[in-house]
């Protein structure tokens, strides 16, 4: 193994918090395709008209702090503890509420029934029944969310399964159980665009902060198929997967 690879193995941090990629993605280590959608362009014109609502899995506020101004009345949820100080600090300066739930209480929400006319929701697990009763009459439901087939490639390579439970998580999946449960679609896409990592330590710095994706890893118990992804990153300029994004636009009937 050469001492580049070493190098930029043992270089990455191993802590990772709140929900910012700008290390990787602003110097263009890690970049991936465009959607035809934009989450944040459809979710201002959305803040800006409500009066109430809940950004669920905030991470460390970032996106939510870019939508101002706010409503004055926000709450933000957060089930990852590392990331509820980052985003205490972040959010609550403007005004907003920060709330950390247990990881699985998505179906047992801290909110009133009708609490909210708008509720946001990127890449968080949420559960229908419980949108329905915590969003008010002809409240807006906005959620982008990665697909159970996302990264599959990463699965592949490091031979571990996609995860059983999600591995059939998609637009149609969703729909179904958003519909099931009052609401009707106002808008919903779905999409698979390259996602490309020019160095293996930006693809370290990934799994590390998703940990759902490859379960239990630690670069030293991968060392050889990092290596091999290292080869194939000094052969071809970069090592490939296969994002899958869908998103929906959902009205409370």
């Amino acid at each position: 193994m050469d001492k580049h690879f070493l190098d930029l193995v043992h270089g990455v941090k191993q802590d990772f918090t709140g929900w910012d990629f700008t290390s990787m993605t602003g110097t263009g280590r890690i970049d991936s395709g465009l959607l035809s959608w934009s989450y944040g362009s459809l979710a201002i014109p959305l803040v800006r008209s409500a009066s109430t609502l809940l950004d669920m899995g905030t991470g460390g506020g970032e996106i939510l702090s870019m939508l101002g101004p706010l409503p004055d009345q926000v709450y933000a949820t957060e089930s990852y503890a590392p990331n509820v100080p980052v985003a205490r600090q972040r959010l609550e300066p403007l005004g907003v509420k920060v709330i950390q739930i247990e990881l699985g209480q998505d179906s047992d929400l801290p909110f009133a029934d009708k609490q909210f006319d708008l509720i946001l929701n990127k890449h968080e697990i949420y559960c229908p029944a419980e949108m329905s009763r915590i969003i008010t009459d002809d409240g807006i439901f906005l959620t982008q969310q990665s697909g159970g087939q996302d990264c599959r490639e990463l699965n592949e390579y490091f031979g571990v399964p996609l995860n059983e439970e999600f591995s059939g998580w998609n637009l149609d999946r969703a729909v179904e159980g958003l519909r099931a449960n009052g609401f009707d679609i106002v808008m919903g896409k779905e999409e698979f665009i390259p996602q490309r990592f020019y160095d293996i330590g930006s693809l370290i710095y990934y799994l590390n902060a998703t940990p759902w994706q490859v379960p239990g890893f630690e670069k030293n118990l991968y060392l050889e198929k990092l290596y091999e992804i290292h080869r194939i990153i000094g052969d071809k300029g970069y090592f490939e997967t296969t994002q899958h994004r869908f998103i929906i636009k959902a009205r409370l009937a």
